[in-house]
């Protein structure tokens, strides 16, 4: 069997969740079948059962907008993806960009489609901030993919409910396979001097937050609750790649204000290496996740595997992840009709902070809580594990 999957995101170049998932996917699934990655960027890897091809356009265009020169530009990788010849049986694509490759290659070569749903563009509005009108056809070309694919893969029951009712999908066709992390990479380590190279203290507690400054993320209410943490305790941000110039101005006059009352806030906006990334989970008190919109959440994952205990909001497939009690404290959030704004921002902060302050009263419970929360990452979520149910899938549709 040969499969071929088109990405956004490929190392070296990923910035989100569905590049930390097409990268280990593709690698682990390799030992099963053949896989060809094709993807944005200028990426050239050749080994005996998985090859990656990075395409660049000739020229980025000159549009009307920098909203639709970004869909422009997603579409003609699209046509260039499929410019060379495709001889394999499956075609499986990840996120919006790659969507209309998946269709072309569906009609032009009669191969079976699938699809991952890492997000859905109906419970993202705030994309229409970042995309303007190119949020329609976003929207339009994830509905015509979603309907027209021979299985859609959803990374939570949670996903796969939304997108029952949000998309004209039998359930049949739609399979839940979680994301995953390597157990022998995600591992507690102990490291401090990457710690201090990063300029925090490896001594004293610290609150982490990994993840883009987004709207989804709820970077903006865990900014808010700083005022509400114990006064001795650090917060490091490896917070970057702001959507819009809007909330990278919120974040800046946020972390502004916060610094009058708590001197301790670490902000990292350059992208750190896994190396450190590990050695920051490994060493933070508390890992914060406070996303409005999260259909899994890997970096929940990536962090009770380091051993590291979570305050999470209680939304998406974060519910599915973390043990509420177990593993960590899930939050409530209620959020406004149609909206994934919460009712009050203000209450949002203030839970998330009262969690994060009984965690760090409290080192036996952190430690019972990072003990489990390894113990579930390691039996639940492998790439093993979803490079085997994946590929299960795919032998599914080559028998019909």
């Amino acid at each position: 069997m040969k499969v071929i999957q088109f990405t956004n995101e490929y190392p070296p170049y990923i910035y989100g969740g569905a590049g930390v998932h097409i990268d280990n996917l593709s690698k682990a699934l390799a030992k099963l079948c053949h896989i060809e990655v094709r993807c944005f960027g200028n990426q050239n890897v050749k080994t005996p059962n998985l090859c990656v091809k990075g395409y660049q356009n000739i020229a980025p265009g000159g549009y009307i907008s920098k909203p639709l020169n970004r869909v422009h530009n997603t579409l003609e990788r699209c046509i260039n993806f499929n410019s060379d010849n495709i001889d394999a049986d499956i075609v499986h694509v990840h996120t919006w960009y790659t969507h209309f490759a998946g269709i072309l290659a569906k009609l032009n070569y009669s191969i079976p489609l699938v699809l991952t749903a890492h997000s859905l563009e109906p419970m993202r509005p705030w994309k229409k901030d970042q995309l303007g009108p190119g949020y329609n056809f976003s929207s339009w070309v994830e509905k015509t993919t979603i309907e027209m694919a021979d299985a859609v893969i959803a990374v939570s029951q949670e996903t796969k409910e939304n997108i029952l009712e949000h998309f004209n999908v039998s359930a049949k066709k739609i399979h839940v396979v979680p994301n995953g992390i390597d157990p022998g990479r995600y591992k507690p380590v102990h490291d401090p001097k990457t710690i201090k190279a990063l300029g925090i203290d490896p001594a004293r507690p610290f609150v982490l937050f990994v993840g883009r400054i987004t709207e989804q993320k709820g970077i903006i209410h865990l900014v808010n609750a700083i005022k509400y943490l114990n006064k001795d305790t650090q917060i490091v941000l490896c917070a970057s790649s702001p959507d819009t110039k809007k909330i990278a101005a919120e974040m800046e006059t946020l972390i502004k204000k916060a610094r009058k009352t708590h001197s301790d806030i670490h902000w990292i906006t350059k992208m750190v290496d896994q190396k450190s990334i590990i050695a920051l989970y490994s060493h933070a008190a508390v890992f914060c996740c406070p996303s409005v919109y999260e259909p899994f959440g890997i970096i929940n994952i990536e962090a009770m595997a380091c051993e590291t205990p979570v305050v999470a909001t209680a939304v998406g497939g974060i519910k599915e992840v973390v043990e509420d009690g177990k593993t960590g404290f899930l939050v409530p959030v209620k959020l406004k009709k149609n909206s994934h704004q919460p009712v009050s921002p203000e209450k949002l902060s203030k839970d998330l902070a009262a969690k994060i302050n009984q965690l760090l009263e409290n080192e036996k419970l952190r430690i019972r809580f990072g003990k489990a929360g390894r113990k579930r990452a390691i039996k639940h979520y492998t790439w093993k594990a979803v490079a085997k149910s994946t590929h299960a899938i795919y032998k599914s549709l080559l028998k019909k």
